[in-house]
């Protein structure tokens, strides 16, 4: 008979993987050209609905377990890195949190999948929802049943590309890659937060697993928990739009409707919450840091509110009373009420999906112009301008975060050209002799276009590196290396890649 231990880690692993599996599908579908256009419709979406309801179903079947029989707690499958007294592994914690939240995001996500199998019908990019949708389903339940702090990271990551590609599925139109774009670097911020958790953790805890990081942070002085926890809020903050963080989650509802209701209403903006609720025996170790919480949840609640009362759209209105919703979620957090906060989230996230499900046939129900803003707050002109403007708060991250971002990406770009391309003698593609383009067969399949693109390098390599300098001597090579490598010392001598220089030896040397 097969230990009972041994059924629920495979139902785990089928919850987890079947998402993934129907993605994989979709996508060599994708690639081999059998499923694309209307006529692939049929197919994906009986893969994504059977993947995401027998998920559903199996954590159910788990929490079920958990309720009745015994709580699993950590579930621990394999070691991914050991150094030392370092050791990584890929575990998963299985308690009435984890399996409660993530059977109703999972519900959630299967809900939105079936409503836009309709929604999204005849849309030229309807396989790649879909993929999408099954990439974040996965990502979403690694980072709610993660036993560490590491499988938690990875499926933050994965969360975070999946909401950029469907923000920018629209990919033709400027303003969807711009958004796409902005939302993508303000999460960037988070990341390098939950990097800080994670190295800390590891270097001074010894441990990234949840429970053993916990039992640890007792033994140690409130600093080093203190800097896990940090980082650990700083994510939090970013990816459930917290003060100052808000701007990118308005920009973010550029995407089809259904991914609005999935990633911004119901499902991915309360990860930070839950992240949070996981944190819980660190924010008691540490209660000053839950000012923080409070001050940010504090901050945001205002600041939705009084932008919520100027928003003429039904999106933005929405999305703004979900920044109220999750501001009140942390200040329940920030006080201690844990068991609150995580009903609240339940109960909210239901709420929320339904109210952007509904809001296409909801405008179309509704007659007449969106209401005027409160007389109160048109009676205060500065007031009513700076929640039109939601806070100059747009204005400011394009100033500090995306111009120097895009200036750093242009000079790196400058740089390839300018320099590397011409040490290594290989210019761009697009400025090579077409010819290399066209001597190349054209291949078939999977292994045909692997075969063409091949051919097509060593062709590239043969024309451009090998016979076109041939013929220049080797002091004139000499001379040419020369020329840019001080092109290079030149480029590193400003003062911005000496301070990240300095900056990437001191990550080294830590």
């Amino acid at each position: 008979m097969i230990p009972v231990n041994s059924w629920l880690d495979l139902m785990i692993a089928l919850a987890l993987g079947l998402p993934l599996l129907a993605a994989g599908w979709t996508g060599l579908g994708m690639l081999l050209d059998w499923n694309r256009g209307e006529t692939g419709e049929a197919e994906t979406a009986l893969a994504a609905t059977l993947s995401a309801s027998l998920s559903v179903l199996l954590l159910g079947m788990a929490g079920l377990y958990s309720l009745f029989v015994d709580t699993p707690g950590t579930r621990t499958w394999f070691v991914w890195l050991a150094s030392g007294d370092k050791v990584l592994t890929f575990s998963l914690l299985l308690d009435g949190l984890s399996l409660s939240l993530g059977f109703v995001l999972n519900l959630i996500i299967l809900l939105v999948i079936r409503f836009s199998v309709n929604y999204l019908h005849r849309e030229p990019a309807f396989q790649r929802f879909f993929l999408l949708m099954g990439l974040f389903q996965t990502a979403m339940l690694l980072i709610i049943l993660s036993g560490n702090l590491l499988v938690a990271f990875i499926g933050w990551e994965l969360a975070g590309l999946c909401s950029f590609l469907l923000i920018a599925y629209d990919r033709e139109r400027d303003t969807a890659t711009a958004n796409a774009t902005y939302a993508f670097l303000s999460n960037r911020i988070g990341d390098a937060g939950f990097l800080i958790a994670l190295y800390t953790a590891l270097a001074f805890l010894g441990t990234a697993q949840w429970e053993p990081l916990f039992l640890r942070a007792q033994n140690e002085p409130s600093l080093v928990p203190g800097i896990v926890l940090l980082g650990l809020i700083g994510a939090a903050w970013v990816k459930s739009a917290q003060f100052p963080f808000c701007g990118w989650i308005t920009r973010a509802i550029e995407g089809p409707t259904p991914s609005s209701a999935v990633f911004y209403s119901a499902v991915m903006v309360h990860a930070g919450v839950y992240l949070m609720l996981r944190a819980a025996p660190l924010l008691e170790q540490v209660p000053l840091i839950n000012g923080l919480l409070l001050l940010a949840g504090g901050l945001t609640l205002v600041y939705a509110w009084l932008c919520a009362q100027v928003q003429t759209d039904i999106k933005s209105s929405l999305i703004h009373a979900t920044l109220m919703q999750v501001a009140l979620m942390m200040l329940w957090i920030g006080l201690g009420w844990y068991r609150l906060a995580a009903i609240h989230l339940a109960l909210h996230a239901c709420w929320r999906a339904y109210q952007f499900l509904h809001a296409p046939a909801f405008m179309q129900l509704v007659q007449g112009a969106a209401p005027a803003a409160a007389p109160w707050l048109q009676h205060h002109p500065g007031l009513y301008r700076a929640a039109l403007l939601r806070f100059w708060l747009d204005p400011l991250a394009e100033w500090f975060l995306i111009q120097p971002t895009r200036k750093l990406a242009r000079e790196a770009e400058l740089f390839e050209e300018q320099v590397v391309e011409r040490v290594v003698g290989i210019p761009a593609l697009e400025h090579g002799d077409p010819r290399q383009l066209s001597d190349a067969g054209i291949g078939s399949g999977l292994g045909g276009r692997l075969m063409q693109s091949l051919a097509s390098l060593f062709a590239l390599f043969e024309d451009k590196l090998v016979l076109n300098n041939g013929g220049t001597g080797l002091s004139g090579l000499i001379d040419t290396v020369g020329r840019r490598f001080e092109q290079i010392e030149t480029f590193l001598s400003q003062p911005r890649y000496l301070v990240l220089m300095v900056a990437i030896t001191l990550v080294i040397i830590l």
